[in-house]
């Protein structure tokens, strides 16, 4: 039930008005004074306030002005039997919901009162979907300790507060977006909007169309003036997801944006300004498609003030057994309330290790929260992975690279001493940890460390 604060210096109107609301279903509090309301509301879970706008000591605005200061999205309805157009443009102006004369009906004021509270649950919602979408894209969220990770959040770090056009390079999979997002939810944009545009998505024209805009009868269809994407993340950013993929003709206006802050509407002839930030990602080498002739190296420089480099999984592999966790947490409420968390077989995180990983970060997560809807045991095991996984796990160690001449000990030398190193590794040099990951015992992998000579 919501909490509504009446203050009133005249004690009969207040119970009046409190019967009033109390029997549309409103928990009433009354105060008699400008002071004795803010220490209610600073007592009291309350909703909404109804003032007066003529009280001794502190009038109605006086009030208003000190609750807006400590609760700004408060919804404040000032009355007053003395109205002028000048003292309601005033309550306006300093945040009142809407300012009502005295004498009034009851049915008005409980509409108002309806009305501003339905008010208030839309901005809190939005301001809580706000904390769970910057919560989603804080740095907790980018999931990495090894060394590539930790340069990464230096750079998001260091570049979030900054208005400078990022370029995030890394293959498909890798986390491009969630560092977009990240970068923006790090910024003093962070209330404004973050728009993404997939340039592989759409053809050339409706692409064209989606981010300038168009005016009304400006092609076949137009029949409405529509803004782009850039007007629409006026003030926020612009995340243009697989820039590579944008042709020579949008190439160039996106220049134009970048150089002069202004674009055209499709179809229109004046230039519109814009405040975007703009941040791009391409899962290919934007050099090597300039020296294919199919990007524009301006525009590459444009875009290139801060390069962001995502390592794909394969050489962060300190960071699969963090990830497995997080997304066994992420996927967990898909199962019965009643099932218990499934560990990891030791066989399946080896081979979670020794896997490549084409599909990066992305397939990683698509095979656990897969897991977490079939395995119905308290333990994954292999015979829950996909048969993809399983088939292509075989492949990992690409045995058509290795010479048709060489020689299978030194070669299975090579690649035993090639999993040490990487088990050691991924352990942090602790020898039980990286005896567990290989499935061996610590006694043998010390003989295998003095076997290799690795310290």
């Amino acid at each position: 039930m919501e909490t509504v604060l009446i203050v009133d210096d005249e004690k009969n109107y207040t119970a009046v008005l409190s019967a009033v609301l109390e029997e549309e279903g409103f928990e009433t509090l009354t105060a008699n004074s400008g002071v004795e309301a803010l220490q209610l509301c600073e007592k009291e879970d309350i909703n909404l306030v109804l003032s007066d706008m003529k009280m001794p000591v502190m009038d109605g605005l006086a009030l208003l002005e000190k609750i807006k200061k400590k609760a700004p999205d408060m919804p404040v309805i000032i009355m007053t039997a003395h109205g002028t157009v000048d003292k309601a443009v005033e309550a306006m102006q300093k945040g009142a919901y809407t300012f009502i004369l005295k004498p009034f009906e009851n049915e008005r004021l409980v509409m108002y009162a309806h009305k501003a509270l339905e008010l208030q649950r839309l901005v809190r919602d939005n301001r809580r979907l706000q904390d769970e979408v910057e919560s989603q894209y804080s740095f907790d969220n980018i999931i990495g300790k090894s060394q590539p990770m930790q340069n990464v959040f230096k750079t998001i770090r260091k570049v979030g507060p900054t208005a400078a056009t990022v370029l995030i390079e890394g293959e498909s999979g890798t986390g491009k977006e969630l560092v977009a997002k990240s970068i923006h939810f790090n910024s003093p944009r962070r209330n404004q909007s973050i728009i993404t545009v997939n340039c592989a998505a759409l053809a050339e024209s409706l692409l064209e169309s989606e981010l300038f805009g168009h005016e009304k009868g400006a092609f076949t269809g137009a029949i409405a003036r529509k803004k782009g994407r850039f007007e629409l993340a006026d003030g926020g950013t612009v995340f243009l997801d697989e820039i590579g993929e944008l042709s020579p003709n949008l190439q160039v206006k996106l220049l134009r944006v970048l150089q002069e802050k202004t674009i055209e509407r499709v179809g229109g002839t004046a230039p519109i300004r814009v405040d975007n930030r703009i941040i791009a990602a391409t899962n290919r080498s934007l050099k090597d498609e300039i020296q294919k002739g199919r990007f524009r190296e301006d525009l590459f420089y444009r875009l290139n003030v801060v390069k962001i480099e995502l390592p794909p999984l394969k050489q962060r592999p300190e960071d699969i057994r963090l990830l497995i966790a997080h997304f066994i947490s992420k996927y967990s409420s898909v199962r019965p309330p009643e099932t218990v968390m499934p560990k990891i077989d030791p066989e399946v995180e080896r081979a979670f290790y020794a896997y490549h990983w084409p599909g990066n970060v992305r397939e990683l997560e698509n095979i656990i929260e897969r897991v977490m809807v079939l395995c119905s045991g308290p333990t994954i095991t292999m015979d829950d992975l996909p048969n993809e996984f399983r088939d292509n796990l075989h492949n990992t160690l690409h045995l058509d690279a290795i010479p048709a001449d060489a020689q299978l000990y030194d070669t299975l030398a090579m690649v035993e001493k090639k999993m040490i190193e990487r088990a050691m590794h991924i352990a942090g040099n602790v020898q039980t940890r990286a005896a567990e990951i290989l499935g061996i015992g610590k006694s043998g992998l010390n003989q295998k460390l003095k076997k290799f000579n690795l310290n």
